[in-house]
């Protein structure tokens, strides 16, 4: 039994594979140079692959990171706040939430077009060709990455900023969201390779091409565009922060004075609202040009449709009450039942084009519309397009 060689077997997870016949040699040549009389193999390297944590170790460790980082910080910021006085707390925490909600808006983004990208991967679907990415651009994994970085370090500045506050520090705490949005203003502009430099810079140019739409509209110009248009109340609040941030207005409560600079009455507000949607106006207009369909001026339309409603709802803090109630509140009230009518028209029949659900009921017959009713038929089709 101990007088025989012993032999380890060839999958050993102890053994090291090396490249060419000496590795080889020297393996055989230490095995075959072990005594009969030694009761126990000379120990050998173990692969640093042996020694790793399994990844699903890895995950749920930084899971409990994570989850206890969360409450941490829910517990100084709380703890933040009981500090102040009853009548305080109410106006700091809105002018808190002034600066901070429209970053976590943005992640929380971040975080649904990860899933997108996620759902798309899934079905094969070819995201790529459709919305005009380079082949390096972000799978859903590396969207996620970002999201989590923004969920960790926005937290971070509004705890610090809360707590800051609470203990007397206000000029530190002021500090906070200024540094929070230069940094993303600087990462965004870095012109380094690091930090995804070919997609942050695609999505510059995107924005540059949504502005100044001086060529043909791709489908990543429209679909970035409409995304500004759905978060027009996220770049409103991100002008009175910044309104603030340049004034030095941070931390005060000069942001409950409606007629101050950066207060509820300022013309800054409509302008920023209406912006995205002139942007998708000289889209539409830029792609009849292009393309002669007169659908793209009805689409333009529908974007004309809410300056009124945006220029009449910020009227109303600059005339006189009895002007505002006999005479602009139903100018007011007419652009808004159109606006919202000739939106959920469109959108309806054209953008979601739940038309076919009348046809097929109506007729009665099969067409391309009713794949729509299967999901997987629906995926093959678009496997098929694309």
């Amino acid at each position: 039994m101990f007088g025989s060689q012993v032999i380890p077997p060839n999958k050993s997870p102890h053994l090291r594979k090396s490249d060419g016949e000496q590795g080889n040699t020297e393996m055989e040549g230490l095995l075959h140079s072990t005594e009969p009389s030694d009761l126990k193999i000379p120990s050998l390297p173990i692969s640093t692959a042996a020694i790793m944590p399994s990844p699903i170790l890895l995950w749920r460790f930084k899971v409990l990171l994570f989850f206890l980082w969360g409450v941490f910080c829910c517990k100084i910021g709380w703890d933040s706040v009981m500090r102040m006085s009853v009548n305080l707390r109410d106006l700091f925490l809105y002018e808190a939430f002034l600066y901070y909600n429209p970053l976590l808006l943005v992640t929380m983004m971040v975080w649904l077009w990860g899933v997108n990208l996620w759902v798309f991967a899934q079905s094969t679907i070819s995201y790529a060709k459709i919305f005009d990415l380079d082949q390096n651009h972000l799978t859903h994994r590396e969207i996620w990455k970002v999201a989590t970085w923004m969920t960790i370090i926005v937290p971070i500045s509004m705890t610090a900023y809360l707590y800051l506050y609470s203990h007397g520090e206000v000029s530190l705490a002021a500090s906070q969201p200024v540094f929070l949005y230069c940094a993303v203003a600087l990462i965004l502009i870095f012109p380094f390779d690091i930090f995804y430099l070919s997609s942050r810079y695609y999505l510059l140019r995107t924005l540059w091409r949504i502005v100044f739409p001086l060529q043909a509209i791709t489908f990543s110009d429209f679909f970035l565009a409409d995304i500004l248009t759905s978060m027009s109340k996220v770049l409103s609040d991100l002008e009175r922060s910044v309104c603030r941030m340049v004034h030095r207005q941070v931390a005060t409560i000069a942001w409950f004075e409606a007629d101050s600079v950066c207060g509820s009455h300022s013309i800054g507000i409509p302008i920023i609202l209406v912006l995205p949607y002139i942007f998708r106006l000289f889209q539409c207009v830029r792609q009849y040009k292009d393309t002669k369909e007169k659908t793209a001026l009805f689409n333009a339309l529908k974007y004309s449709t809410a300056v009124p409603v945006i220029f009449l709802s910020a009227l109303k803090y600059h005339v006189l009450p009895d002007r505002w109630t006999d005479f602009y509140r139903p100018l007011w009230l007419l652009s808004a039942v159109l606006n919202s009518l000739y939106s959920f028209y469109w959108d309806v029949t054209r953008d979601w084009d739940l038309s076919c659900f009348t046809r097929i009921f109506k007729f009665n017959k099969p067409s391309l519309c009713s794949y729509l009713l299967h999901g997987r038929k629906w995926v093959r089709i678009l496997q098929h397009s694309t």
